[in-house]
């Protein structure tokens, strides 16, 4: 089978027939059955997301000026805004579990620190609408940040969780940051498979990647002369994409100012055709990979690149998602469209946000 994988012909986008791709970040194997698009559907159909958000809240927590629910008050804040996690998952003073009783009931201690970061005072506002200047300031808060955290903690993980339907509880346009004191399995496992394909091959295996990509434009969906977005050739969710620069970086905190711009610019592009595919608020999980921190900086930790995740859950609709259950749970990851596909499909949309030209077409119908 796994032969068959290999004798797949890559520049074929059209393909129907199921075969496996291998996901060299995971050392694991995604199932691709495309002709599964054209089944109806009849599941679950999700509430699209809420278009109407008040740019302030006087009950929403995270807004400028409001009282949290630990009673601290949130200052006027007029660009990023960073506090601690009034709920976090890690906590640097977390006891030490004590010894193993048995090597199949192990614990150890974990702690760390669990920062939210507020991308910009108004609620009604997400990244592909603000302007890029104002984007620039969050990458340079997210290189601080990792500064910050990164000197102690060996883990410092930036993601994001935007809309409802990735569990997102507040529509405030925000992030967390947690740090951690060991490495997590994803990032992990990243390491092991990116050491190994360097000690193989003598050069980072996602510095090649975007090479291969940039050659062949297939799945490219935007770039630019730093960055390159992908649907990459081994993507699981139907709109998954990979963001990654076009030199070798370790971190976030290394980029250069050009680069924090030009950065900017291609998440707000990516952002904009994601929102553009339904028209709606796109949901996504994403987050930044990089080299590890703490103990690790005195490391060569050149087999890593830096990288972004966006992990966006809709597959046929605004309302209709891709439910990773069942086969996908005990078995293997499986997807429903080509990521060649998924990339033409996000390539061919408008760069103009759809909420910019209703706006403008409202004030034309004023004239």
């Amino acid at each position: 089978m796994l032969e068959a994988a290999n004798d797949f012909r890559q520049d074929d986008k059209d393909v129907e027939h199921q075969h496996l791709r291998y996901n060299p970040l995971r050392d694991s194997w995604v199932l691709v059955s495309a002709h599964r698009m054209k089944r109806p559907w009849a599941g679950q159909v999700e509430k699209p997301p809420e278009e109407h958000i008040p740019r302030y809240d006087p009950r929403n927590p995270l807004c400028p000026g409001n009282t949290r629910a630990n009673g601290e008050v949130n200052p006027s804040y007029d660009s990023t805004f960073v506090f601690e996690n009034d709920f976090p998952a890690l906590q640097s003073d977390a006891p030490d579990p004590g010894p193993d009783q048995h090597p199949l009931f192990q614990s150890k201690a974990a702690r760390g620190v669990c920062k939210v970061m507020c991308f910009h005072p108004w609620s009604d506002v997400t990244l592909p609408l603000m302007k890029k200047e104002e984007v620039v300031k969050v990458i340079d808060k997210w290189a601080e940040l990792l500064d910050e955290l990164g000197a102690t903690y060996p883990w410092v993980q930036i993601f994001e969780n935007k809309g409802a339907m990735m569990g997102c509880s507040n529509p405030h346009p925000h992030c967390q940051v947690w740090a951690s004191n060991f490495l997590p399995n994803e990032p992990a496992l990243s390491d092991r498979c990116q050491r190994a394909y360097y000690e193989k091959h003598g050069e980072p295996l996602l510095v090649q990647y975007a090479k291969q990509e940039a050659e062949k434009k297939e799945r490219v969906v935007v770039e630019n002369s730093d960055w390159l977005v992908v649907v990459p050739y081994w993507a699981t969710w139907p709109y998954q994409t990979l963001l990654l620069p076009q030199r070798h970086v370790l971190r976030i905190n290394e980029l250069t100012a050009g680069e924090r711009e030009s950065l900017a610019a291609i998440m707000k592009q990516l952002l904009t055709k994601y929102d553009n595919l339904f028209e709606i608020s796109f949901p996504y999980s994403m987050g930044w990979h990089g080299a590890p921190t703490g103990l690790h900086l005195k490391e060569d930790n050149s087999h890593w690149q830096l990288h972004a995740h966006y992990y966006p859950p809709l597959l046929r609709s605004a309302t209709v998602k891709k439910f990773m259950v069942g086969y996908e749970m005990l078995a293997q990851e499986q997807r429903d469209l080509t990521p060649e596909q998924a990339a033409q499909k996000l390539r061919s949309l408008p760069e103009d946000h759809y909420k910019t030209r209703e706006s403008h077409e409202k004030e034309e119908k004023k004239k």
